[in-house]
């Protein structure tokens, strides 16, 4: 069938970018405020990178300090973090980032890099204020903490967070769901495997989303 054919094709070369692409296609440029822990003001605060692989979570700051975050336990948003401490992501910042707390410092990582002249390019993810569609295989940045949570408590998250569900797909031991990001019409792809979302790229437009 085309339908089949079309989408199969699409889903797979998702799969692929997602085992190709270099580490600079799956970080994006955001702005990170260090908090010493107790502290209510930020020590440092500037552009920084934020990746995020298989619900490991990478931050790396101007400074060069690095931080390398590894879920744990069945919890979403648990860490342990390169020393083998515990880590956690809090929300509070809504669509805007993150905030990681972590053993000696709480990072906030937000997404709109306009304090430092938008550094962060168009298409990275990093600011919903993009005005070019994302290329295909990038991750989305607002869904990003959601990579590693389990598929069906997660679906009400990504509703309230503006996405429609348009269809799902299984490919073997996979499941390939798009959704439709209604405010900007882009179509998004998240790949599920053993129940846990592994990814959550762009696809491209809503015409993508309703082949």
């Amino acid at each position: 069938m085309k339908f089949s054919n079309t989408f199969f094709a699409a889903t797979l070369a998702v799969a692929s970018l997602g085992i190709t692409m270099s580490a600079k296609a799956d970080t994006v440029t955001a702005r990170c405020d260090v908090y010493p822990r107790g502290e209510d003001r930020a020590t440092s605060s500037g552009l920084c990178t934020f990746s995020q692989r298989q619900g490991v979570v990478g931050i790396q700051l101007e400074n060069g300090d690095r931080y390398d975050l590894v879920p744990v336990g069945e919890q979403p948003g648990t860490y342990q973090d390169q020393d083998g401490r515990a880590a956690y992501r809090q929300s509070g910042l809504g669509d805007e980032g993150q905030i990681y707390r972590l053993a000696n410092e709480s990072i906030y990582v937000y997404w709109d890099t306009a304090p430092y002249g938008n550094q962060g390019s168009a298409t990275s993810g990093g600011s919903m204020a993009a005005t070019s569609q994302p290329a295909a295989g990038e991750p989305v940045a607002r869904l990003s903490d959601l990579v590693g949570a389990r598929a069906g408590q997660a679906e009400n998250v990504i509703e309230q967070r503006g996405y429609r569900f348009v269809k799902a797909s299984p490919s073997g031991n996979s499941v390939y769901s798009q959704w439709l990001e209604v405010e900007t019409n882009y179509c998004v792809t998240i790949l599920t495997e053993e129940g846990r979302y592994q990814s959550i790229v762009y696809a491209g437009n809503s015409a993508d989303c309703e082949q």
